[in-house]
C-alpha cells in the first residue's frame, strides 16, 4: 500500500517593473511505503527471534489486525539473556509463549511524544495496560526510558516510533515477563 505523494507545485510569478521572473521548481517526493507490524518486524534481521515467537504463538493474524498497537519489540540479543533451554522450552509452548509476547503489545498507539506526555503528567511515573491486561510501569532511569514489568523485569527503550499501517513500534534491550 503506497501513501500519497506529497508535491510543491510549481508557481511562476513576474515583477513587471523590474523584469525579473521568480520561479519555483516542483519537487515530488514519495513517503516510504509502511507495512503491518509483523511485516515490518520481520524485514529487519535483528528481529527474527521475535517474528518466529510471535508465529509460534499465534500473534501474527492479530498483530496483522486494524489496531492500532504498540509494540515493544526485544531484539535477538535480548532474547540471548533467556536461558536457552528456557527459550527452547518456550519456542514450543505457544500458550506461555503468548502471555510473554502479550506483555509487549500495547491497544493503542503510544509515540515517543505521548510516552514522554503521561511521563511528565504522572510526574515522572506512569502506567500501560497490554493487550491482555498486564501493567507496565514507565519510568526514567540515567535519563532513559524504562519499562517495568509485574515480575519487576526492567527493561530500556533503545529505538522509538517505527511507523506501521496498524501502530507503531519501539525497541526494547530486554524481554519482558521472562523471569
Amino acid at each position: 500500500k503506497t501513501l500519497p505523494r506529497d508535491t510543491v507545485k510549481k508557481t511562476q510569478s513576474t515583477d513587471t517593473i523590474k523584469k525579473t521572473t521568480t520561479t519555483t521548481t516542483t519537487v515530488t517526493k514519495d513517503t516510504a511505503t509502511t507495512k503491518d507490524i509483523v511485516a515490518t518486524l520481520a524485514n529487519v534481521a535483528e528481529e527474527s527471534t521475535l517474528v518466529a515467537a510471535i508465529k509460534t504463538a499465534n500473534l501474527e493474524t492479530d498483530l496483522k489486525g486494524v489496531g492500532p498497537f504498540t509494540v515493544l519489540a526485544p531484539n535477538n540479543g535480548a532474547f540471548t539473556a533467556i536461558p536457552k533451554a528456557k527459550l527452547d522450552s518456550l519456542m514450543k509452548d505457544p500458550t506461555k509463549l503468548a502471555v510473554i509476547l502479550k506483555a509487549h503489545i500495547i491497544m493503542g498507539k503510544f509515540d515517543k511524544a505521548a510516552l514522554i506526555k503521561a511521563l511528565t503528567t504522572g510526574k515522572g511515573k506512569a502506567t500501560l495496560k497490554t493487550i491482555d491486561g498486564q501493567i507496565l510501569t514507565l519510568s526514567i532511569i540515567d535519563k532513559k526510558l524504562a519499562i517495568t514489568d509485574a515480575q519487576g523485569t526492567v527493561v530500556e527503550v533503545t529505538s522509538f516510533d517505527t511507523p506501521c499501517t496498524n501502530g507503531l513500534i519501539d525497541g526494547i534491550n530486554g524481554v519482558l515477563m521472562s523471569k
